[in-house]
């Protein structure tokens, strides 16, 4: 049985852990030829090994999605290696929370330059692939903080708000050039975002709401990329929210 990414190629920012480690695997199992970025290399040739061991194509590519020159030629080097890229899965995140008054404000820049202006940079600069290509799938990660405020949330929800206001204009300009966009909004997810929080009291409640409940897993995530994904091509799914059953 044919998979169905067969003679796809994806890109994965943010694959060396989590959510997009578990997304690089999930797509390559389907048969994409997979590259994943993030900065840890280390980690990045334990994700690239299990894939090949796996029997599927990846290659690690180390860049900081901030590095607007490191990000646009990451994205060269990937097209040049496997002739086209059809999937673009802008994973790449963080989440560092406490209340506005004050904060560390250099936080909230880290945040809107990871969560969201690299998200924009790697849209602008996929762009011209897929649609001299004639299509290809933005899939950009926000959060259920991108709909559901709080308060101690006020820059992850600023950053994640814009990632979809961006991400449905840029469907609304591309669609006509047969290339899909979708963002994925988890809830609760185990992962290793909580551990960059430097407020130890909010660090401490994030980490024991984990406990309390049964979060999902970044292959829960991984497999609602993959199914978006692998809709047919008339098919384009916008929005998806998946949370954990427990979480309100």
């Amino acid at each position: 049985m044919a998979k169905k990414l067969a003679g796809k190629v994806a890109l994965v920012t943010g694959a060396s852990s989590g959510i997009g480690e578990a997304t690089a695997i999930a797509l390559a199992e389907e048969g994409a030829r997979v590259a994943a970025l993030a900065r840890r290399s280390d980690h990045l040739e334990k994700v690239v090994k299990r894939i090949k061991d796996a029997g599927g194509e990846a290659v690690p590519i180390v860049a900081d999605v901030t590095n607007e020159a490191q990000l646009r030629e990451a994205i060269r080097r990937v097209k040049e290696t496997f002739g086209r890229i059809d999937i673009l899965v802008n994973n790449a995140g963080v989440m560092l929370l406490g209340k506005i008054e004050g904060t560390d404000t250099g936080e909230w820049r880290q945040m809107l330059d990871i969560n969201l202006l690299a998200v924009m940079l790697a849209c602008h600069e996929i762009l011209p692939i897929m649609k001299a290509q004639g299509g290809g799938h933005i899939v950009n990660i926000s959060s259920v903080a991108g709909r559901q405020v709080k308060a101690g949330y006020s820059g992850y929800n600023a950053s994640k708000w814009a990632v979809g206001a961006f991400s449905e204009s840029l469907r609304q300009e591309v669609t006509r050039q047969h290339i899909r966009v979708t963002v994925i909004e988890p809830g609760m997810v185990a992962t290793e975002l909580r551990q960059h929080i430097t407020d130890p009291e909010v660090r401490k409640a994030q980490e024991d709401a984990v406990r309390s409940g049964t979060p999902l897993q970044g292959e829960d995530v991984a497999a609602v990329i993959v199914f978006a994904v692998t809709r047919p091509e008339h098919v384009s799914i916008s929005e998806i929210l998946v949370r954990p059953t427990e979480q309100v």
